[in-house]
C-alpha cells in the first residue's frame, strides 16, 4: 500500500509552457494532468507533488492544491531568498525546494557560491532541499550535500542512472558515497524512464537494489513519478518494482514513513 507517495506532478500546457518538454517524446505527457487523474492513477493516501517548472507562479498554483506536502521553486540566487521562502511557506503545506539543476549548461551550477548560499537558506527555513540531477552533475551534488550537513537533502530519481545503455560505475560509488552523508535520503523514483524502451524488471531491478542497501528503508521512500512515468510505464508497474526489492520489514518506512519524517508531513 502506498501510503505516501513521495514524488509526483500536476500540470496543464495549455496553461504554461515546460520548455523541456522539447519534442515528440514528450506528446504523451502533454495536457492537462490534475489531481482527479493523478488519483484515479494512482492508490497513495497522500502525495508530495514536486515543481516541474521554474516559476514561482507555478509553485503557488501547487501550494493551493490539497496535497499533503509542495516541493516548490524559488530563485536561490536571489538576494532576499529567505524572504521568498518565507512568503511560499505562508502560502501553503511547503515542504522543500528544487531546481532543475539537471539541465543548467555547467555541470558545476550547484556549487555557486550564490547558490550555495540560497540552499543554505533553504535549510535555515526549515525546508528540504531535493536534488534534480544526472550523471554530469553528480560530482557537485556530492560537494553540496557535504558543504552544508545542516541541509536535509532528497537525491531525486537515484541521481537518474543510465540504465538504457547498462551504467554501472561510477554512479553505483556515487551512491554509496551519497548514502555515507546522514544528511542525504533518496527516492526510489524515475527509473523506468531511464531504461530502454523495452525494459525488463531484470534492468531496472539491480539499481533499485543498490540503492535500498546504501541508504536503508529509514532513508528511502516510494515516488510514482506520475505523469512521466506513464512514458515508459504504468504506475502499477512502477509500485510492484520497487514492491520487488522492499522487504515487508522496509515497507512502512520506504511506502510512507520516510517521506513524513523527511517532509515533516503532519
Amino acid at each position: 500500500m502506498i501510503h505516501v507517495d513521495a514524488h509526483h506532478h500536476l500540470w496543464d500546457t495549455a496553461v504554461r509552457d515546460y520548455s523541456w518538454m522539447d519534442g515528440p517524446w514528450a506528446d504523451p505527457i502533454r495536457g492537462r494532468f490534475d489531481l482527479a487523474r493523478y488519483a484515479e492513477a494512482v492508490p497513495a493516501r497522500e502525495s508530495v507533488v514536486v515543481q516541474a517548472v521554474m516559476d514561482e507562479a507555478e509553485t503557488r498554483e501547487l501550494l493551493a492544491a490539497p496535497v499533503a506536502g509542495v516541493v516548490g521553486w524559488t530563485d536561490l540566487t536571489a538576494p532576499d531568498v529567505a524572504e521568498r521562502l518565507a512568503d511560499l511557506k505562508a502560502a501553503g503545506p511547503l515542504v522543500g525546494i528544487r531546481h532543475l539543476a539537471q539541465d543548467e549548461p555547467d555541470p558545476g551550477w550547484l556549487t555557486r557560491p550564490s547558490v550555495v548560499r540560497g540552499v543554505a537558506a533553504v535549510g535555515a527555513a526549515g525546508l528540504v532541499y531535493d536534488l534534480l540531477v544526472k550523471p554530469p552533475q553528480a560530482a557537485a551534488a556530492l560537494d553540496l550535500a557535504r558543504r552544508l550537513p545542516e541541509v536535509s537533502f532528497v537525491l531525486d530519481h537515484a541521481g537518474k542512472p543510465d540504465i538504457a545503455h547498462g551504467m554501472w560505475e561510477p554512479w553505483a560509488g556515487w551512491i554509496t558515497d551519497m548514502a555515507a552523508l546522514p544528511n542525504v535520503t533518496v527516492k526510489l523514483s524515475g527509473l523506468v524512464t531511464e531504461a530502454a524502451p523495452d525494459w525488463k524488471p531484470a534492468d531496472i531491478l539491480p539499481y533499485a537494489r543498490h540503492v535500498l542497501a546504501a541508504f536503508g528503508a529509514s532513508r528511502t521512500m516510494y515516488g510514482s513519478d506520475w505523469p512521466v512515468c506513464t512514458l515508459a510505464a504504468t504506475p502499477a508497474q512502477v509500485t510492484a518494482l520497487v514492491e520487488e526489492v522492499v522487504a515487508d520489514d522496509e515497507a512502512f518506512e520506504v511506502m510512507g514513513g520516510t517521506a513524513r519524517r523527511v517532509y515533516g508531513l503532519s
